[in-house]
């Protein structure tokens, strides 16, 4: 089935619906919060061919995944090796302590300047796609980010602009900042979203759709929990990402996780399909949502994760998938829904 492009949020850029995660591309060290949950250069390199190969011209990456820039450096050696830097819409992240020093880290001026030429220098690149801050830093006013970045745009070193793990009322402040200062705005947000974390639906959805902001969603199968390889009787395997990640575990290994997990696999029964498959094909519909970000660290996974972009979820399955996963309301969203039928 060809594939089927999206805008990006209400950029020009068109993207596929699916977004290769770059974050396990490398094998990092044991200083690294990634030793052990990656894959090799070589298989990376694979990856990436099969990917663009089957109409994904969407990688996101980020200057902190892996150690010292490991998976913007892979990326780079990728497209020195292949020719196919013109294929991608490429999308990197910077934040997080990259440097010793006080200002080693965070989102003012002097700091983004420069990671964003470190991301340039390592990608192989002279430009970055879409470049997003990975957290929003409550010690940096967000015209002074916003300034910067508007800056990088009309340098032409950034062509689009993004944020990641942003409040709804931040989010707000910044495309009310960058409307009354004439600067540019956030596209995009990537958030964490996914069956078992629908946390975004109270508010972030509803600004993603009145303002045409992209959401990215990030860890769309909660870390392996929605791949069907878990069971609520049985601990996790060795090796696994939850194994590892015990308190991951215990935030979706809830009466509710599991009960959302079991209607995912008798759909995915009823389809002969993937939990996997069958959890991107749910948030690939869902309203605002411009591109599913996934990780892959096999040619298998990738190939799982690719058959969501030829799934389509009947009525029936999708009002199981949503009355097992429902989020609950809250006040005032509760009360809002009771008088008029919806909370935004």
């Amino acid at each position: 089935m060809p594939m089927t492009f999206r805008q990006l949020g209400r950029a020009g850029a068109r993207v596929s619906p699916l977004c290769l995660g770059t974050m396990t591309f490398g094998e990092a060290d044991a200083n690294s919060f990634m030793h052990q949950v990656g894959c090799d250069e070589a298989t990376s390199f694979e990856i990436m061919d099969r990917a663009l190969d089957a109409g994904i011209n969407f990688f996101d990456s980020a200057d902190v995944y892996g150690q010292d820039g490991l998976s913007e450096r892979v990326v780079g050696r990728y497209f020195a090796r292949s020719g196919r830097r013109d294929e991608v819409v490429l999308a990197t992240k910077f934040r997080f302590r990259m440097e010793r020093g006080t200002n080693g880290s965070g989102a003012a001026r002097l700091r983004v300047m420069r990671a964003c030429d470190d991301s340039l220098r390592r990608l192989g690149t002279d430009r970055i796609d879409l470049y997003q801050i990975h957290l929003q830093d409550l010690d940096v006013p967000e015209d002074e980010l916003l300034r910067a970045l508007d800056d990088l745009v009309r340098a032409g070193k950034v062509h689009y602009i993004g944020c990641s793990n942003y409040t709804a009322w931040r989010l707000m402040e910044s495309l009310w900042t960058s409307d009354r200062l004439g600067l540019e705005r956030f596209v995009t947000m990537q958030m964490q979203y996914s069956m078992v974390v629908r946390d975004l639906e109270r508010e972030h959805v509803p600004i993603a759709q009145r303002f045409g902001v992209g959401i990215l969603p990030w860890s769309p199968l909660a870390a392996g929990f929605l791949s069907g390889k878990y069971d609520e009787h049985a601990p996790p395997a060795p090796g696994t990402r939850l194994e590892r990640w015990k308190e991951r575990m215990g935030l979706y290994g809830t009466e509710s996780g599991w009960r959302t997990l079991a209607a995912v696999k008798a759909v995915a029964a009823e389809l002969g399909s993937t939990p996997a498959a069958v959890s991107l094909a749910w948030l690939m519909g869902k309203p605002g949502v411009t591109s599913v970000i996934f990780g892959a660290r096999t040619m298998a996974q990738l190939e799982a994760n690719l058959a969501a972009t030829a799934l389509v979820l009947p009525a029936e399955a999708l009002a199981k998938l949503e009355a097992a996963s429902a989020l609950a309301a809250g006040y005032p969203y509760d009360f809002i829904a009771r008088i008029q039928g919806r909370w935004g």
